[in-house]
C-alpha cells in the first residue's frame, strides 16, 4: 500500500488526452489525464466515467447542454451517453472507470488509447 501524491504525478507527464493509471479498485481504474482542446464526441456502451477535477475546469458537453465542472467538483457520466470534454485551458482529471473502458468510447481513432502506461512503471523508468 502506497499513497498517491496527485501534484507529484501530474509533473511527471505532459501528453493530453493520454490517460494514466495511478491505481485500481475492485476492477475499476484510477487514471490521472491532462487535456486541452475539445476531446471527440463519444459514448461508453458499458461503462460509467467519473470525472473529477484536481486543477482548472472544463465543460463537459453532451448534444442537449454544457456543463462546467471546476477544481474540486466531479461529474459521473451515464453509459450510453454522448459527451465530449472541452477544456480552453489544461486541466488536470482523475478518472475513475472500469479496466475496460476506452477513452474514446465507441470512436475509433487516433486518440484511442488500447493500453495505458502505469504511473508506478513510467516513474520507475524515469528514474533508472
Amino acid at each position: 500500500m502506497e499513497k498517491i501524491n496527485l501534484t507529484e504525478k501530474f509533473s511527471q507527464f505532459t501528453e493530453h488526452y493520454s490517460p494514466k493509471i495511478a491505481g485500481e479498485l475492485n476492477g475499476q481504474m484510477v487514471k490521472l489525464v491532462k487535456f486541452q482542446g475539445p476531446f471527440v464526441w463519444h459514448h461508453h456502451d458499458n461503462e460509467d466515467e467519473l470525472f473529477y477535477v484536481v486543477k482548472g475546469n472544463f465543460d463537459m458537453e453532451f448534444r442537449d447542454r454544457t456543463v462546467t465542472i471546476n477544481e474540486g467538483e466531479f461529474i459521473i457520466v451515464p453509459r450510453g451517453v454522448e459527451h465530449r470534454p472541452n477544456a480552453k485551458e489544461e486541466v488536470q482529471v482523475v478518472l475513475f472507470e472500469p479496466g475496460t473502458t476506452l477513452n474514446t468510447g465507441n470512436v475509433k481513432n487516433f486518440r484511442m488509447s488500447f493500453v495505458f502506461m502505469s504511473l508506478n512503471c513510467f516513474l520507475k523508468q524515469k528514474t533508472k
